[in-house]
């Protein structure tokens, strides 16, 4: 009984500690977002009930359908590369002893530099005249004169920025991860005769599960962030196959059409909460395990 009583002492004093937390969060994220959920149901005065009029406005928009389709089609072709590089590289780092400091440093340097010097170092090497055309005509005695941010080199140059600003950072989510596994099943496994492939597999990976929920949810917010270089790079306007879901917002916001940035907002989160709902069932078996 005594146990139950200090059990909710303790429970109500971590509330209490918590509140003040929870009730900014829910005063500066929670209202805000029921808002948006009220607006996208509105006219664009934010008056009259329209019903479901917005979203299907919204839906038969063509940049909009553009956009939506650019952007999941960056995050599947770049949040798994993402995934599938920076674990490797971690598990260089951790089981081959490359050297550390130097390497991890060097991989998270991207993180460390603006975007603005990003944007003007990729211009540099990526314009009409910059250094990789120098480079090709010398190479090959003939005239370049291509622009990679636009054309059909665009939509590989913005998955290139995207893992090159954010390999180092998930690979030490990896590298957390990798820590928190006992070093006695690697030696078990080494006993029994299993190879490295083996421990990776059946040791390694199976005890990863709440950094691969962590590793998941971090590229998904950061994949949105890959805006502001396709901006600087390509402009209000890039290439059609780099036209993301910030450029279209941006356009709506300088037109002040909050209803159709309310509905695309709910589109989006329609679409990403199957995403969110994986990772938390990860990290969940994570625990359990």
């Amino acid at each position: 009984m005594n146990t139950n009583k200090r059990q909710r002492r303790q429970y109500r004093l971590a509330w209490l500690f918590l509140f003040p937390s929870v009730s900014g969060m829910g005063v500066f994220y929670g209202l805000p977002f029921m808002d948006v959920v009220r607006r996208s149901f509105l006219d664009a005065m934010g008056q009259s009930f329209t019903g479901l009029d917005n979203y299907r406005a919204v839906w038969n928009n063509q940049a909009f359908r553009l956009a939506f389709g650019n952007t999941f089609r960056f995050l599947a072709v770049a949040i798994p590369l993402l995934f599938i590089v920076s674990l490797v590289l971690a598990l260089l780092v951790y089981r081959a002893g490359l050297c550390r400091q130097w390497f991890k440093a060097g991989l998270m340097l991207p993180m460390a530099v603006p975007a603005a010097a990003i944007a003007l170092a990729w211009k540099i090497l990526l314009c009409p005249d910059g250094c990789l055309n120098q480079f090709l005509t010398f190479l090959t005695g003939e005239g370049w004169g291509r622009d990679w941010v636009n054309g059909d080199t665009a939509f590989p140059i913005l998955v290139g920025t995207y893992l090159w600003k954010n390999i180092g950072y998930d690979m030490l989510l990896w590298l957390a991860g990798l820590s928190a596994v006992p070093e006695g099943l690697y030696d078990a496994a080494k006993v029994d005769g299993a190879g490295v492939f083996a421990r990776i597999r059946h040791i390694s990976l199976p005890n990863l599960g709440g950094a691969m929920a962590m590793v998941l949810v971090l590229s998904l917010v950061n994949s949105f962030r890959v805006y502001r270089e396709a901006y600087l790079l390509a402009g209000a306007y890039p290439d059609p196959s780099i036209y993301l879901i910030p450029h279209l917002f941006g356009h709506w916001f300088l037109n002040l059409d909050v209803q159709k940035m309310c509905t695309g907002a709910m589109f989006l989160l329609l679409a990403f909460l199957p995403c969110f709902g994986a990772a938390k069932a990860a990290a969940a078996r994570q625990r359990k395990a």
